[in-house]
């Protein structure tokens, strides 16, 4: 699943070692998606995820998500993760195919003998 938006928020770093004593560490951010209705979204990102990402608050992005929920205590709580990141630049993606003027030649040679 994508979501799109932009980063208005980065919250602080937290980790800390799991019950088998293994480290972890985690950073949300908080993405505000565009169109007539914006929503706020708490994005996570888990591991060496935070630095090869990199992101930046004012940042446009695209991101590659996971939505989770857990039970704990009779109690529902849900998490959003990111595993993917697409950088939005400004005008929009470039083309892959090189601009056409026409899609045939004046030329004798090109034309086709049927």
């Amino acid at each position: 699943m994508d979501l799109s938006g932009k980063i208005i928020s980065q919250l602080p770093e937290v980790g800390g070692n799991s019950k088998t004593g293994n480290a972890w560490r985690k950073q949300e951010f908080i993405l505000e998606t565009g169109g007539q209705y914006p929503k706020k979204v708490c994005v996570s990102l888990w591991g060496d995820k935070i630095d090869q990402f990199g992101l930046k608050v004012g940042e446009q992005v695209t991101l590659g998500i996971d939505v989770e929920s857990r039970e704990y205590n009779g109690r529902w709580y849900t998490e959003v993760k990111a595993y993917k990141v697409d950088r939005t630049a400004g005008g929009g993606a470039p083309s892959a195919m090189p601009e056409v003027d026409t899609f045939y030649s004046e030329s004798e040679e090109d034309k086709l003998p049927f």
